[in-house]
């Protein structure tokens, strides 16, 4: 994907190459010895990395700030200032308007399960609910359960053999008794991006509203929640180098108008009434952390380290995308020379922008999970089996054994790629 051109006359251009020695400084973690060698984390896609600042500040708000939000005295103000600036940085990373439009939970699927029940509410017996069959589960049974309840018939969109959606098949789907249309915007196992703006317009068309599930893809590229033209778009900090926080973005008008579960003295406006009980301050402390590195990051790529955060973030995607997308590259051609192994999703060169850098495969020999265990004692972090992606592991008869999942992120490098490739070399038969 391309960044948009940004504010203040940034754009793309002015963009530096990525340094991935310097940022693999910032990540304690992947100094870590893993035996006789470091450990190459290719496990991203179900939890990165975090940067140190992400660990100092999480360690200095329970330290030195550490209170609940409301009260008259220090250490509750600075709490209520964190969760401001927090909110307010969620906004830019996800392309919003509103800081009330963010929304803190434990994490995406609680998230989604909370806000499906009270969507529902609204929904009547007859209507539909539309999800497809290549997403994470956590944005399926939310919707079908919801749907369940109120009596509505749940649409799925079918994945085509190369994994990507059948926008015909969504196009008879999505229809005037449609109410939401559940999508991701990448798949957590084939790494294929969806057009969600198209899924969008579709739903818009008929009245429907719009659920993106961003999880996978914002650690990889810039989100832009008015470019997709969703009306809810989910995500967690701990897929892009924070804590185990899920963030939730909506549109205020919607958030402000739909009832939901909450104790009667809870806020009835903005984010607060949809927040149930005490927040993880400490975790939201070190998401504000995470999403200042990348903030930080994009500075360094343009040179300019005053940049306002919305054009940091345009920049640091920039840089990530090109690193990512070398990556990819090495790690498709690279499995193409071992005999047997099948790769699932788009593997041709000038499809890459069409991808996340997450590459699953099977081979011949051995079976997906005792080779994800050969390489764990060769210190390669990895996956296998189907990542909660169920339906599309269904849909490509992956089942029961699922895929070898290898997930890049911007702290990998080509020479991590080079010896994975060589040790599955030895192992793939």
């Amino acid at each position: 994907m391309i960044a948009r051109d940004v504010a203040a006359g940034y754009n793309a251009a002015m963009v530096q190459s990525l340094d991935v020695v310097a940022v693999r400084r910032h990540f304690p973690g992947l100094l870590r010895a893993g035996g006789d060698r470091p450990a190459v984390f290719f496990d991203g896609p179900a939890g990165s990395q975090v940067p140190r600042r992400v660990a100092d500040a999480i360690a200095h708000y329970l330290q030195f700030d550490n209170a609940n939000h409301g009260g008259a005295f220090a250490t509750s103000r600075t709490t209520d200032a964190l969760v401001a600036a927090a909110r307010t940085a969620c906004r830019d990373f996800v392309g919003g308007d509103d800081a009330e439009e963010i929304v803190f939970g434990a994490n995406m699927t609680t998230l989604t399960f909370h806000l499906a029940r009270q969507l529902a509410r609204t929904w009547r017996a007859g209507e539909e609910v539309v999800v497809t069959d290549s997403d994470h589960d956590a944005n399926v049974m939310p919707w079908v359960l919801a749907a369940e309840a109120a009596g509505c018939r749940v649409q799925r969109i079918a994945v085509r053999p190369d994994t990507t959606l059948d926008l015909d098949d969504a196009a008879r789907k999505i229809g005037p008794r449609t109410r939401l249309v559940a999508v991701g915007l990448a798949s957590n196992l084939s790494g294929t991006i969806h057009p969600v703006a198209r899924l969008a317009a579709m739903a818009r068309a008929h009245g429907a509203l719009t659920f993106v599930d961003a999880v996978h893809f914002a650690p990889h590229a810039r989100l832009d929640v008015r470019r997709l033209g969703c009306d809810f778009l989910a995500c967690s900090a701990y897929k892009f180098f924070g804590p185990h926080v899920g963030v939730l973005w909506g549109r205020r008008v919607l958030l402000e108008e739909t009832a939901t579960d909450k104790v009667r003295p809870a806020a009835d406006h903005g984010a607060e009434k949809w927040q149930t009980g005490t927040a993880n301050f400490e975790g939201i402390a070190g998401t504000l952390a995470a999403l200042d590195y990348l903030a930080d990051l994009g500075r360094i790529a343009l040179a300019t380290p005053d940049a306002p955060r919305p054009a940091a973030f345009d920049a640091a995607f920039t840089a990530i995308e090109r690193h990512e997308r070398t990556l990819a590259q090495d790690l498709l051609a690279g499995l193409a020379t071992i005999p047997g192994v099948r790769v699932v999703g788009l593997t041709e060169p000038n499809r890459l922008h069409e991808r996340c850098p997450t590459v699953s495969f099977v081979p011949r020999s051995p079976s997906t999970h005792e080779l994800a265990r050969q390489l764990a004692d060769r210190h390669v972090h990895c996956w296998s089996g189907n990542s909660y992606a169920l339906a599309l592991s269904q849909a490509l008869g992956l089942e029961p054994g699922g895929v070898l999942r290898l997930g890049m992120l911007h702290y990998n490098t080509r020479e991590e790629v080079q010896h994975t490739v060589e040790v599955l070399r030895a192992l793939c038969q």
